[in-house]
């Protein structure tokens, strides 16, 4: 079980942000701008080609010199890769990848698996340039609805 402590009752400060269309320069800059401590990672893939200057060992390098921040890849919280393939192939509706994704996160007990503390002036990453439908949207909301003191803030 995961020691939540003080921050229970204090603000928490979480932020969301996608690489897709970003520059580096936009991208690093933004997160320090924020004042960003660590950058969680919760991709299922995060060593794709695709992923340029944010492919794992590249991103967890530049974070620490570019910006002082802590990366952390968290595969628990993306989606199943059958879920999220049928959402792409438009097998399923956002609706329904939005209540299996939700279900999913229950099911791992992600609440159990991060205190609040490892939250605040946390960034969660996804590829997606916008939240409205990504799963980094669907996770803040959802430890949002556990843990009533945080402040989402989309980059």
């Amino acid at each position: 079980m995961v020691n939540h402590g003080s921050l229970e009752k204090q603000q928490i400060k979480l932020y969301t942000i996608g690489f897709a269309q970003k520059t580096a320069k936009e991208f690093f800059t933004v997160l320090k701008n924020n004042r960003v401590r660590k950058l969680i990672d919760i991709r299922l893939n995060n060593t794709s080609q695709l992923a340029g200057f944010a492919k794992k060992q590249d991103l967890e390098y530049f974070l620490n010199e570019i910006c002082n921040i802590k990366y952390l890849h968290e595969p628990d919280f993306a989606p199943a890769k059958e879920m999220l393939d049928s959402y792409k192939k438009k097998e399923i509706s956002w609706s329904v990848y939005e209540e299996r994704y939700l279900d999913l996160l229950s099911q791992r007990c992600i609440a159990q698996k991060i205190a609040p503390k490892e939250l605040d002036m946390s960034c969660f990453l996804c590829s997606e340039p916008k939240s409205k439908f990504c799963h980094r949207r669907l996770l803040a909301e959802y430890l949002k609805s556990i843990y009533e003191n945080i402040e989402i803030k989309h980059l």
